[in-house]
């Protein structure tokens, strides 16, 4: 799936104005319980909220609603038409998405609906593209005003932000642990020799450049070739297949690259080549940006640093829980 649809959905989904509407379902801080608030019904079943959102329940489970800032675990689609634009069980190979909660910020915002919902509950909402418009958004060019997004809803469970951060901290922590065994049987069933950093980042310079490394704030240009532990390349500036032969340039440790690669590349300098082995955490983690890539994949680039300019600076502060993607 190319990458803007992605994004759009994003978009509609976080909402892109600033008229909050009030939630005219959730009693929560009443009695804990929904209530349905029936404004009118459409011809095909789906009940309209005064906002414009409509929604229709598969399953009503009951239960409590929950908290603004509680992340909603849901198996998540939105599409236009016959047009699906994000399918949260494909991009994640069928795992389930998080979603922090927010206040609706147009009407018609499906994060008014988000609200309404408990675990175990399925629904589809729907909202006119036309007040997504009217919100700030831009459509795709095949869309019209007059058409409805839907959005397909599965609630599997709710979570607080600490039982969120409890859980990924656990499995980071588990992960660490499985990526260096990964690596070290890679290095092994390839007679590989590395050096490994106190991130747990490995790495063989095999051809030495000239000058000082790459320093933070500095503008580095690179070839490179990704793939996985399974030698599957994903991606490559070389290879006229991946339709990008050209050098690629960024700004290090600016956030524009994944971290192995701001760490990667500041131990290499001009006309240094290497491949780094880097561990999930400081690629793209659980977040996979290609079906190419497996969720918690270890990745493996060749690079080669074609040119330092610049001047260096102070690194600009990085939050490791974050997976930031090449930008090219």
């Amino acid at each position: 799936m190319k990458k803007y649809t992605i994004l759009f959905a994003a978009l509609v989904l976080s909402g892109g104005a600033a008229m909050a509407q009030k939630n005219a379902k959730t009693t929560k801080k009443e009695t804990g319980k929904k209530e349905k608030v029936v404004t009118k019904m459409t011809a095909d079943g789906f009940t309209v909220l005064p906002s414009g959102l409509e929604y229709k329940y598969v399953k009503d489970a009951p239960g409590n609603t929950f908290a603004l800032g509680d992340q909603l675990e849901m198996n998540f689609k939105s599409s236009v038409g016959d047009s699906v634009l994000f399918d949260s069980r494909q991009m994640m190979n069928g795992k389930t998405v998080l979603f922090a909660m927010q206040k609706p910020a147009y009407n018609g915002d499906v994060n008014e609906g988000l609200l309404m919902l408990t675990p175990g509950d399925v629904v589809v909402f729907r909202t006119s593209l036309d007040s997504i418009v009217k919100a700030g958004n831009q459509l795709l060019p095949w869309m019209k005003n007059s058409d409805k997004m839907v959005y397909n809803v599965e609630v599997v469970n709710i979570k607080t932000n600490e039982q969120v951060q409890k859980e990924f901290k656990e499995q980071q922590d588990a992960q660490v642990n499985t990526d260096d065994k990964l690596i070290q049987e890679y290095m092994k069933s390839n007679n590989i020799k590395a050096e490994k950093t106190a991130s747990g980042l490995y790495y063989i310079i095999t051809k030495k450049g000239t000058g000082e490394n790459a320093k933070s704030g500095q503008r580095v240009t690179v070839n490179y070739t990704g793939r996985t532990l399974s030698n599957e390349v994903f991606d490559s500036n070389v290879d006229s297949a991946f339709h990008h032969v050209q050098p690629f340039s960024f700004d290090l440790d600016r956030g524009n690259v994944i971290k192995g690669w701001d760490e990667g590349i500041a131990l290499m300098n001009k006309g240094a080549k290497g491949t780094l082995l880097i561990p999930s955490r400081y690629a793209y983690g659980p977040q996979s940006p290609s079906p190419k890539i497996p969720a918690n994949a270890v990745l493996v680039f060749d690079v080669e640093v074609t040119d330092i300019t610049g001047q260096a600076a102070a690194p600009a502060p990085h939050n490791h829980n974050e997976h930031d993607g090449h930008k090219h």
